[in-house]
């Protein structure tokens, strides 16, 4: 589903990535941990295709996105990749329902099986009753579960996350945390998670540690 091999990344004269290698099958739920500065969000950009390695490659779903010019990854991200960030990054000025059908107009769908898509992800999320609610009327956790739907209005194969519970309180810490291995169970995702919090890390199929732009330990078991 994701093989990254030896994967570089400089900015100036400091390397951040020296050299990672990483397999993750369809379906997994996978962590990375490590202390600010290992390089976790800047190999989960690669991955997510928002940034280019200096040097190796990308698969992903069966493609080399290495290859792909800036439309062709463009498109990719749309179709194949799903973002949930530690802030919700929603649009204030829309509801929760017409925030998470925008990747879907994106994506060239039309306003019919978007909407329908988006209030399927609303009922699953539990959230039905606020389809018509703007981000400031929604709770914390209301608006990373709204985020996670956004994530997959597209069916993506891969949702990346970065630090996803980091702003919540521990009840939709965990609430979110379920969510995650839920939605793995439904729909089949494969998950990729930064994380600082050890919770999560260890509910997942594994946990990869990061220092200095490298594994601690081989990434594969």
């Amino acid at each position: 589903m994701i093989t990254l091999t030896q994967i570089t990344k400089s900015f100036g004269s400091l390397q951040v990535l020296k050299g990672i290698d990483l397999h993750i099958d369809r379906g997994e739920v996978v962590s990375i941990v490590g202390p600010s500065g290992a390089g976790k969000t800047t190999l989960l950009q690669i991955i997510g295709t928002l940034d280019r390695p200096d040097s190796g490659s990308v698969c992903v779903d069966g493609i080399d996105t290495t290859t792909l010019s800036q439309k062709a990854l463009a498109d990719f991200r749309n179709r194949h990749l799903g973002f949930v960030f530690q802030f919700h990054q929603l649009l204030p000025e829309f509801t929760a329902l017409e925030n998470i059908m925008i990747p879907a107009y994106i994506g060239g769908k039309g306003s019919k099986q978007a909407k329908e898509r988006a209030i399927e992800l609303l009922q699953f999320m539990g959230l039905s009753d606020r389809a018509s609610h703007k981000p400031a009327e929604l709770s914390g956790g209301e608006k990373q579960r709204v985020a996670v739907a956004r994530a997959l209005i597209n069916s993506p194969a891969v949702i990346l996350a970065d630090e996803p519970s980091g702003s919540l309180d521990t009840r939709n810490k965990q609430e979110l945390h379920q969510l995650f291995f839920d939605l793995r169970d439904r729909y089949g995702q494969t998950f990729v998670i930064v994380t600082h919090d050890e919770e999560l890390a260890a509910l997942t199929d594994r946990t990869l540690h990061m220092r200095d732009g490298k594994w601690v330990t081989s990434p594969n078991p």
